[in-house]
């Protein structure tokens, strides 16, 4: 197919094709003659994988192509979702957290201390679940930000606190795997996790908000009729 072809099918602009290919994302087609190129499926599949790591994961164009170059390896199924999941971008973090640096950006021996602290937290939640982490995921010391941010609103969550809810983030990270059960082309694999992790997201947490809004609810009701009125189905 011609770039107009290859244009109309993906749905991305003749513009942007040309360059995602001089920006080095897109393989070259194949010449017809000095001014004519062919494309074929391969290319609508690589300008979808593209377009979900830039527009839904959020990444920058040099990132995009680390990715790419990354998933062109051959790599098995597992290093690639390692790949495309590390380079996705981090839940928001308090960077002061692990800063260890106060609002006005001077060092806090206070504020190192409790990213200390909250980092030995997590270290502690992930032995406790028998969790598998690489030392070199982001998650680690984003989760500790974040826990040291929400202790300096003095809401302080231990361990403890935290394996119900780790707990309910493997039975959904159970279904989102099950979902990329037997895809075995790599482009599709890595596109699947992009939207699993970058447009997914989103609906599980707004699936919780709406189950807040219910249990809200709830409670409200048994607190007008009574406490021992069972809750509404």
């Amino acid at each position: 197919m011609r770039i107009s072809e290859l244009s109309r099918r993906s749905g991305v602009p003749a513009a942007t094709i040309k360059y995602y290919r001089r920006e080095g994302l897109l393989p070259e087609g194949r010449a017809l003659n000095p001014t004519a190129v062919e494309y074929g499926e391969e290319h609508i599949q690589r300008l979808r994988l593209i377009r979900s790591l830039i527009q839904l994961g959020g990444l920058s164009v040099a990132r995009t192509r680390e990715v790419l170059e990354a998933v062109d390896r051959p790599l098995d199924a597992f290093e690639t979702l390692g790949v495309v999941h590390h380079a996705l971008p981090v839940p928001s973090a308090d960077k002061n957290a692990t800063s260890g640096k106060d609002d006005d950006g001077a060092d806090s021996t206070v504020g190192q201390a409790a990213a200390g602290e909250a980092a030995a937290r997590v270290e502690t939640l992930i032995k406790s679940l028998g969790w598998q982490i690489s030392d070199e995921s982001p998650h680690r010391p984003a989760l500790a930000a974040s826990l040291a941010a929400l202790g300096r609103l003095g809401s302080d969550y231990t361990a403890d606190d935290l394996i119900p809810y780790a707990r309910l983030a493997t039975s959904t990270a159970d279904l989102d795997f099950a979902q990329l059960d037997g895809i075995e082309d790599r482009i599709a694999l890595a596109e699947r996790a992009v939207v699993l992790t970058a447009l997914f997201e989103p609906v599980v947490r707004l699936l919780r908000r709406l189950a807040q809004e219910d249990a809200n609810h709830r409670r409200h009701h048994r607190r007008a009729h009574g406490r021992s009125e069972a809750p509404a189905k």
